[in-house]
């Protein structure tokens, strides 16, 4: 695993300064981040490289995974979809499953820590066992777009979000009204992980041989969970409108995560909609396979991310990072990482991802533009230094509130 100082050549000496400041602050203290999976999807991936650089600058960062059964999954599937504004409720069965749920837990877990930082809606019951005066500090981290949020089910959430004493957004057109403070704090990529490391040309063809792709066409690759949200059937239905006017060949990359049950069927419905077609290639990667993903997307002529909802979406900074340019649909934090033909191209429907996607591939100076640019931008914005500064500001001011911090 890198250490703090492994970055100072890529963000600069005072930026890794800064950050040790501000850790000295909270030297001893414990910093208890849970979440509902180990591995799969971006909030385990940042836990994964966050906590070593909070530990070595003295916090006590640990991290905890809630456990539940298939019908937990099932449910909570059902409030991130719903979060994202599906137009459903849940069953009064379903609402005992979740809680009960998260009771468990609390009965089984260590909660003990000067900040209990908890991540997403599906352990969100464990501040029922916070205590008038314990001392302990409570944040609730919200990765996904809450901004078009189903009223019924949001109602059931607020309650819970309100008793923490803060809760954690993106960006700010994701956040709603509370009665408690609110932080803005956007994800980062790690430029040292291996998923974003410099790959040499052996380390790629190695990483990609399985797969016997033809590295001497044009790849169009989208890099995302089965998620019906993700649209990889958009994806393959623009793919074959540009394909009509630009030789190329179309990668879709993806895996499942124990926390979203419905992976499985988004895959075969792509097996389908792919029908076989020689120029698609469906790639079910386990966890764990950076380097193929880094591969790939060191290899790819454009980037998609046809999002219909979006958390953030760091495919897209992933893909920037390495100079590619991206197509992306305008939802969740996408706009904030790409001004539309500057960073890279939005997008709102098919036809328009088409569009786009022709533009790119018959354009290639145009596309090393957009990846130039791309890149800087992420280098400014997006990277795990900033990330790692903003959360230790947040934690000091949530345990110290009379503190004042000169950087």
């Amino acid at each position: 695993m890198p250490v703090l100082d492994d970055y100072g050549p890529i963000v600069g000496k005072d930026t890794i300064a800064e950050i040790r400041i501000l850790g000295d602050r909270l030297k001893g203290h414990v910093v208890r981040n849970i979440n509902s999976t180990a591995t799969g999807g971006g909030v385990a991936e940042i836990l994964h490289r966050m906590i070593p650089l909070l530990c070595e600058l003295g916090v006590d960062a640990r991290w905890d995974v809630i456990k539940g059964g298939d019908q937990f999954f099932w449910v909570t599937k059902k409030i991130h979809n719903a979060l994202h504004g599906a137009n459903t409720e849940l069953s009064s069965d379903e609402v005992t499953i979740f809680l009960e749920t998260n009771r468990e837990n609390l009965e089984s877990m260590d909660l003990s820590g000067d900040v209990i930082f908890v991540h997403d809606p599906q352990p969100i019951g464990l501040i029922e066992s916070r205590g008038d005066g314990d001392g302990r500090k409570w944040l609730w981290r919200c990765h996904v777009d809450v901004s078009q949020r189903n009223a019924a089910v949001w109602q059931f959430l607020k309650p819970y979000v309100e008793r923490y004493d803060a809760a954690v957004f993106s960006s700010p057109s994701f956040s709603p009204p509370l009665a408690i403070r609110q932080f803005m704090v956007t994800p980062s990529i790690d430029p040292l992980s291996d998923k974003n490391r410099e790959l040499s040309e052996k380390e790629i063809e190695k990483a990609l041989a399985p797969f016997k792709l033809d590295l001497e066409k044009p790849i169009v690759l989208q890099v995302s969970r089965f998620d019906f949200l993700k649209d990889p059937v958009g994806v393959i239905q623009a793919f074959r409108m540009a394909k009509q006017s630009a030789d190329c060949q179309l990668v879709l990359a993806g895996g499942t995560a124990t926390d979203d049950p419905e992976s499985d069927i988004v895959l075969k419905q792509v097996m389908e909609a792919a029908d076989g077609d020689r120029d698609i290639h469906v790639l079910a990667i386990p966890p764990g396979s950076d380097i193929v993903i880094n591969a790939l997307q060191r290899s790819a002529s454009v980037v998609m991310q046809k999002s219909l909802r979006e958390g953030f979406g760091l495919t897209v900074s992933e893909a920037l990072w390495k100079g590619k340019p991206v197509i992306a649909s305008a939802v969740g934090g996408i706009p904030l990482q790409i001004k539309n033909r500057y960073h890279g191209m939005l997008c709102h429907s098919v036809e328009g991802a088409a569009y786009a996607l022709r533009q790119v591939l018959n354009s290639p100076d145009f596309g090393a533009r957009l990846g130039e640019n791309g890149r800087e931008h992420v280098r400014q914005n997006y990277l795990l230094t900033r990330h790692l500064k903003e959360y230790l500001l947040m934690f000091i001011s949530i345990a110290h509130p009379d503190d004042v911090i000169f950087l």
